[in-house]
């Protein structure tokens, strides 16, 4: 009598369709499932970068338009999907810095003393713009440089802003360059892309030079705007006269 085979055990169904592999999705499947959803490639408009337009066989050397337009309209899409992301990066990047700007203001008029000004703009206003370093540097005609007391604060030899800036320019933008001592003394080797920023605080005063540092080379680079910096500039040189004003 044969030996009767083992009883094996039946599989158990979960009541779930068993996932379709890769090699089973064709054609056929993909165009059902479009039936179904028409609206597929308007919820998924990126599916379209991977499709490719369709040519006709026109022959006797026609060339396909319809085919040509289409690409070209892809890659316009593409080129003007990149040029929206790169807007809203750099309008998401103005507002921050327009944020910071204005904050820094703020903290500027909100001084309860002139030494307290000073302080906030050699020492706290670095850290509310994001640089790494902020110094004032006022023009002195006398023939020794002597120390000042306020840490952050440089006297120049007369004629030193103009040099800088050049006699009708109230911003210069450097790149990749090492900082100077004479305008931020020992934080100099930290500086190594600046904006040096006129102030005139009255027409009897010395002219001053506000000078931002920071380490990241390209920060601050010639043709950008500055008209955030110049506002910043501007209210420094008449909180700073207002100030004066007041010691006189």
């Amino acid at each position: 009598m044969a030996d009767r085979p083992q009883d094996q055990p039946k599989p158990v169904r979960s009541g779930l369709p068993a996932p379709l592999r890769s090699a089973e999705i064709g054609a056929r499947e993909v165009v059902a499932y479009l039936r179904e959803h028409p609206d597929f490639l308007e919820r998924h408009p990126d599916a379209l970068r991977l499709l490719r337009a369709p040519t006709r066989l026109t022959g006797d050397g026609v060339v396909d338009f319809q085919h040509f337009m289409l690409e070209r309209l892809r890659s316009d899409l593409t080129r003007l999907q990149a040029e929206q992301k790169s807007l809203i990066a750099t309008s998401r990047g103005n507002l921050a810095s327009q944020s910071r700007v204005h904050k820094a203001v703020l903290a500027m008029l909100r001084a309860p003393s002139f030494e307290h000004l000073l302080q906030i703009v050699t020492t706290d206003l670095a850290l509310v713009i994001d640089v790494d370093i902020v110094t004032l540097g006022v023009e002195s005609s006398a023939s020794r440089m002597p120390r000042l007391p306020v840490q952050g604060i440089h006297l120049l030899p007369s004629g030193t802003v103009d040099r800088l800036l050049g006699p009708n320019r109230d911003a210069l933008l450097c790149t990749d360059i090492q900082g100077d001592p004479a305008l931020y003394g020992g934080a100099a080797g930290l500086v190594r892309s600046q904006a040096l920023l006129r102030l005139s605080f009255s027409r009897s005063a010395p002219l001053g030079l506000m000078c931002i540092g920071t380490r990241t080379a390209d920060a601050f680079q010639p043709g950008l705007g500055t008209e955030l910096l110049t506002f910043l500039a501007r209210t420094l040189e008449i909180t700073i006269a207002q100030w004066l004003d007041r010691v006189r």
